[in-house]
């Protein structure tokens, strides 16, 4: 998955300070944030799907960290620059927002199952999740 992460970056990274090493370093820092979640919901689907409080209020500030980020990088679209890789095509903020969206829809099923159970049972809650729709 590292490595994985490392070459997508390494062909889609923007090109905001003319120093390729720096912008490759930062998208491979955003996609390995978007694959770091996936251990923690295998881990939950291995607990039979229970959720302590504190674990579940770091998994949703992790999502709302993502969907702050990704609301400020929509409104940035426009100046963030690459070098295309098709012409007329800027990868870079659609590789951005594509990460964006799936670290988001790795943690939506999470999400309304946190919301729920903060409604019904307040801050020291205890999830049980369904562990069919987990990872």
């Amino acid at each position: 998955m590292i490595a994985v992460c490392f070459l997508l970056a390494a062909l889609l990274h923007a090109d905001m300070n003319s120093r390729p090493l720096f912008d490759t370093l930062w998208m491979a820092g955003l996609f390995l944030s978007v694959v770091s979640v996936l251990p923690q919901l295998w881990h939950i689907n291995q607990t039979g799907g229970v959720i302590q409080a504190c674990t579940g209020h770091y998994i949703a500030m992790l999502a709302t960290s993502r969907a702050l980020s990704g609301i400020f990088m929509w409104h940035a679209r426009f100046d963030i620059t690459c070098l295309p890789l098709l012409e007329g095509l800027n990868h870079a903020i659609w590789a951005i927002l594509g990460a964006h969206m799936l670290h988001l829809l790795l943690l939506i099923d999470f999400g309304y199952y946190y919301v729920k159970a903060v409604t019904q049972q307040g801050l020291d809650f205890k999830i049980e999740l369904p562990c069919a729709d987990m990872v």
